[in-house]
């Protein structure tokens, strides 16, 4: 095996990289949209196959590079020139919660079930969805939250008042579907669930599209439809 044209190789893939990333724009993994996701693992396939390839040239690797790049940079501009391109290559922001209840349609259209709301609002440090205003999924999959106006009020830390405890809120109802395992994790059960849901005029767990609980705040509930 040559070592110094595999390293003249890496070294071109490398450098043909960093300027495709400086020309096209910088974007953190973090940020990447569908098309962009798809564009970094192609580019992945297409350096790493052809670093260890001994029958492919060092100008074929450059090439292919070029062209890629030329792709790449032709997709953005068509895109800031006609915008309706960017739905289907790029998705839209779509908002999954609204004036404080949970959207059914917009989480189905981006198949997201209610522990990966939980997972979104949880990195944005919101541990119930009564603290949600709005809600908006971007397109690289974060979630941007608004938080409802209660829970904007003045701290007890700034009244001089002692800290209030707190506690976890857990998801009992998906969709219509009972979380057994979590209600056996606060000490509950199905009959106590749906004791609360009755109290609360739903007859069936299949109506809930969701619920939570905490030991603070007690069960809330948003039904379906």
């Amino acid at each position: 095996m040559d070592y110094t044209y595999i390293a003249i190789k890496l070294a071109a893939g490398f450098f043909g990289l960093w300027v495709m990333t400086r020309l096209l724009g910088k974007k953190e993994i973090s940020q990447l949209t569908p098309f962009d996701f798809v564009t970094s693992l192609m580019l992945s396939e297409l350096v790493g196959n052809t670093v260890y390839d001994r029958e492919v040239k060092l100008a074929e690797l450059v090439f292919a590079l070029a062209v890629w790049m030329a792709l790449s940079l032709a997709l953005e501009k068509a895109m800031q020139r006609f915008p309706w391109l960017s739905r289907p290559l790029s998705g839209r922001p779509d908002i999954v919660i609204r004036n404080g209840r949970i959207d059914e349609a917009a989480m189905k259209r981006n198949k997201l079930d209610m522990h990966q709301l939980g997972m979104l609002l949880r990195e944005q440090n919101v541990f119930s969805v009564q603290d949600v205003a709005y809600a908006v999924f971007e397109t690289n999959g974060k979630l941007s939250v608004m938080r409802s106006a209660k829970t904007d009020e003045v701290s007890r830390e700034d009244l001089g008042l002692p800290e209030k405890q707190i506690h976890m809120t857990y998801i009992l109802v998906d969709h219509g579907c009972v979380e057994r395992a979590l209600l056996k994790e606060i000490g509950r059960d199905e009959p106590w669930l749906m004791k609360e849901l009755q109290a609360r005029g739903v007859e069936r767990a299949e109506d809930v599209l969701y619920a939570e609980w905490s030991a603070g705040s007690g069960l809330h509930v948003q039904t379906r439809g």
